[in-house]
């Protein structure tokens, strides 16, 4: 790297475990300073240092509620103050599989909060200091599930539809720009035992279509450097959520998940 794009970093939301700490890992390995934003109490700390010491890289991170519109902004307006960013990865999510009357009201509008407007305000807000690099990156983590309305999860693939709706016309608008907008649409992934178990429940289906969150995060990145917009993880899932006709695929999918609930 020149001392110019040294001076630069990739932020990562969502990035204490799973996909995020693969993103951030992944792309250190690649000489790219990282700012490393989650939860609070989710080690991160830990991981920014594993990451400096391993790759010698700089690394920041914030601990971050992305529920409170106050935090968002306050943490938006320090990064603009303090850093050059060329490369926003919006892959902080949350999501479940309850009924829908089952659930309480925090648990939908935090659904919507994190998901949605988060990612639509962490662009937003970060879109000037992108522009002002010589090339900068935009990488939208939606979901599968985006194309597949399924009961006993209803408001997650609602706000991952938006992110993908979201991210194409971005690229769209952006188009001939210095930024490059770019967003994936994985399923299931290994984040963690309780997951893995969890969606093993769905059986045979289930199984086939678990991802491993290193491998998704390096092709990501792969593809998004090369100007992807729409970058496509499993064919299989891409043909069950997309190809099926909803009468079809409703019904089916809401029968598998049915079974995490």
């Amino acid at each position: 790297m020149n001392a110019q794009s040294q001076k630069k970093y990739a932020l990562i939301t969502g990035a204490s475990q799973g996909l995020g700490k693969e993103f951030a890992i992944s792309l250190a390995k690649r000489k790219h300073n990282v700012i490393l934003v989650s939860l609070p109490n989710q080690n991160l700390n830990k991981l920014a240092e594993h990451i400096k010491s391993l790759f010698g890289v700089k690394v920041s991170y914030f601990e971050v509620d992305f529920s409170s519109d106050e935090s968002v902004l306050s943490l938006t307006k320090e990064l603009n103050n303090n850093f050059e960013i060329d490369v926003l990865i919006n892959n902080a999510g949350t999501g479940g599989t309850k009924k829908i009357e089952d659930v309480s009201l925090n648990y939908v509008t935090t659904i919507i909060q994190v998901n949605v407007k988060a990612t639509a305000v962490f662009t937003h807000q970060l879109l000037s200091n992108l522009k002002r690099q010589s090339r900068s990156y935009i990488l939208n983590v939606s979901s599968i599930a985006a194309f597949a309305p399924v009961g006993y999860k209803t408001v997650y693939p609602a706000s991952k539809a938006f992110v993908h709706s979201f991210s194409l016309g971005l690229s769209e608008e952006l188009k001939g720009s210095n930024i490059s907008v770019s967003v994936i649409n994985p399923g299931a992934m290994k984040t963690n035992p309780e997951i893995t178990a969890r969606i093993e429940k769905q059986g045979f289906m289930g199984k086939l279509t678990l991802l491993h969150p290193k491998k998704v995060a390096e092709y990501s990145l792969t593809k998004m450097f090369k100007g992807t917009t729409f970058i496509l993880i499993n064919p299989m899932s891409w043909f069950l959520s997309v190809l099926l006709p909803n009468w079809i695929k409703v019904p089916m999918m809401t029968n598998i998940v049915k079974r995490e609930a």
